[in-house]
């Protein structure tokens, strides 16, 4: 069984990191079970394992260097997080990386798809993203995880209603030719507990 849990308050980055590396030790011991935590962190950026330097632009919240994948991104408040923790040697018979960020994607798009929003992946970039009454393509949820004897964590976050101007003091994702947007920019009125739900049960559709 999958645990979830729901954070009602914001949570700060460096106690999350702590207590998902304990759950991760725990579960590689066979002593906690999967997880998937929903939270909201305050104004931060965080650098995964290719990040570049000059892709921070402005250092006007403070920066965490992480051991998940990709490049910077933005988490804060109206973003919703999933942080994910699944045993996949339990849970595949041959543990695969590149099904696992799949399978999030496709959670992400499930969601996404019963809100009407029509979220797709692109080759070559990372995340999830629309097409905007433009023709212009924005970024509405990003990935990133680690995986430690495949056991994974770290996982996604989806815009909601985040202020969309932090994103301007990095270079998301190491992309500069298309922007980000959220739930509420596409015109769309959601709150956090109907994301959650819909979270919940497209989880179980995909997982």
């Amino acid at each position: 069984m999958v645990e979830w849990i729901i954070e009602k308050d914001i949570v700060p980055y460096k106690e999350a990191i702590k207590q998902m590396e304990k759950r991760v030790s725990d579960m590689r011991d066979n002593h906690g079970s999967e997880l998937v935590w929903l939270l909201e962190h305050s104004s931060l950026y965080t650098a995964g394992t290719n990040a570049k330097d000059s892709d921070l632009l402005d250092n006007i919240f403070p920066v965490y260097k992480t051991g998940r994948g990709g490049e910077y991104t933005y988490h804060g408040p109206g973003q919703r997080i999933a942080y994910v923790m699944l045993d996949l040697k339990k849970r595949q018979s041959k543990p695969d990386i590149k099904y696992y960020i799949w399978s999030l994607e496709e959670w992400i798009i499930k969601t996404l798809a019963n809100f009407d929003v029509k979220a797709e992946r692109r080759k070559g970039r990372v995340g999830i993203w629309v097409v905007m009454p433009d023709g212009s393509e924005s970024k509405i949820a990003a990935i990133g995880v680690r995986i430690r004897r495949w056991v994974t964590y770290h996982g996604i976050a989806i815009n909601l209603n985040p202020d969309l101007s932090h994103f301007k003091g990095i270079v998301p994702c190491g992309i500069t030719e298309h922007g980000v947007t959220s739930l509420h920019d596409l015109g769309l009125d959601i709150t956090m507990e109907e994301l959650d739900q819909m979270l919940h049960k497209k989880f179980d559709e995909v997982f």
